[in-house]
């Protein structure tokens, strides 16, 4: 099969070369990663390699990329994760520098890249798909080997966890946190529980976290440093404090609340090694203000802020957080 045969199979219709067993020949690719991939395909025969793209895979789906049996001397994958992800999850090694470009594309002669049509080289790794009922099937996984139903929910809740939402941990197994934070995010989203089994709900959820800078309220860590937070909560004119929240470096939080407040309270801190405020030389690391409320040391939820001292609790100054009239708060914690 030459370069023009390379060509039709890419570009043609998705030609099917061989046909002595068509009913599992087809060449499937399942993304049983935790992450929305998009696919670029490559076929080598001699000296002839053409490139196709791309093919988008949910996790937990399996993909036809190739219809029809299927001759040529290698086969070759690119794999890249959306942009939402930040700095790809996948490895850049591989086996074969070819020719990409944005959008759909065929490239019949993949070795040279012309950079005015926006073609460039990226790395291609070669697979050896294996032959099931349903035809030649080539896996993509993660270290924690997903099946395809945790893959979806694993991916689910690494989307919610890129909100802001406490889906923590990502392991693709059902659990009351995660069920939580699909239940706040479909609420912030207003969108009903059946939409979780539309077959766009993950895009859905990729573009919310795309666009949601500022829905709701957030704290978002841009220290090298874990931080504890703390929240207050007006409501009826009686403010409820509750910590500690955990706000890892690089990640956004949305603590969860009931209703649409007003008015709320924030406050936060880097611990050191011996669980005090984590102080350098010229300031320490605290996020607060002047507004007096009663915390504690461990794990806390606080409705009586009176004579915090004397009962034996820390009176915290935090800073006012005014909700009226705006769709969205992000409280930003930076050194």
């Amino acid at each position: 099969m030459g370069g023009r045969g390379l060509c039709a199979l890419l570009g043609g219709g998705l030609v099917a070369l061989f046909m002595n067993n068509p009913a599992r020949a087809d060449l499937h690719l399942c993304n049983k990663t935790s992450y929305v991939l998009d696919f670029a395909l490559a076929l080598e025969d001699k000296s002839a390699v053409a490139t196709r793209g791309w093919f988008r895979a949910e996790p937990g789906q399996c993909r036809a990329v190739l219809q029809g049996a299927i001759e040529a001397d290698a086969l070759y994958v690119h794999a890249r994760s959306l942009p939402v992800y930040g700095a790809s999850p996948l490895a850049q090694t591989g086996h074969a520098e070819l020719c990409v470009a944005d959008g759909n594309f065929v490239i019949a002669a993949a070795r040279t890249c012309r950079a005015r049509s926006g073609q460039r080289l990226v790395r291609f790794t070669a697979i050896k798909p294996a032959q099931t009922e349903q035809g030649l099937v080539a896996n993509f996984a993660e270290e924690a080997d997903y099946s395809l139903d945790q893959a979806r929910l694993a991916a689910i809740q690494r989307l919610l966890v890129l909100g802001g939402y406490d889906a923590n941990p990502i392991d693709g197994l059902e659990g009351k946190k995660t069920d939580a934070a699909l239940a706040q995010f479909l609420k912030e989203a207003s969108l009903s529980a059946e939409a979780t089994k539309r077959a766009d709900f993950l895009s859905v959820l990729a573009d919310w976290v795309k666009s949601a800078e500022g829905v709701g309220f957030s704290w978002c860590n841009e220290t090298r440093h874990v931080v504890m937070a703390a929240l207050g909560v007006e409501e009826q004119g009686a403010v409820t404090t509750r910590g500690w929240y955990r706000v890892e470096p690089g990640q956004c939080m949305k603590p969860e609340m009931i209703g649409r407040p007003e008015r709320l309270y924030s406050f936060a801190e880097v611990l050191g090694v011996e669980g005090e405020a984590f102080k350098r030389p010229e300031k320490t690391l605290v996020w607060g203000g002047t507004k007096p409320f009663c915390t504690r040391n461990v794990r806390f939820e606080i409705g009586d802020h009176t004579d915090c001292l004397g009962r034996g609790l820390n009176a915290t100054g935090f800073a006012t957080v005014d909700l009226t009239g705006r769709k969205g708060v992000t409280v930003r914690f930076r050194e």
